[in-house]
């Protein structure tokens, strides 16, 4: 179990890595949108449309609120 920690700070590491290129790439919204949808359906399988939709809205709403 002391090889945990490193795998939960590699993901840590890839998830902010993805969120700041994600803040930092000039894109429409809808471009936006559909990215957080691909990295969120290729991390989270077997999420519902309903809940990635939902969540993907949230993201890029956040983004769209820090720039």
């Amino acid at each position: 179990m002391k090889g945990l920690p490193i795998v939960v700070a590699a993901l840590g590491g890839a998830l902010v890595g993805a969120a700041a290129a994600l803040l930092l790439a000039p894109r429409k919204g809808s471009d936006t949108r559909e990215a957080i949808k691909g990295f969120i359906v290729s991390h989270v399988p077997g999420i519902k449309q309903k809940d990635l939709d939902s969540l993907a809205d949230q993201i890029a709403e956040e983004i769209k609120d820090i720039k």
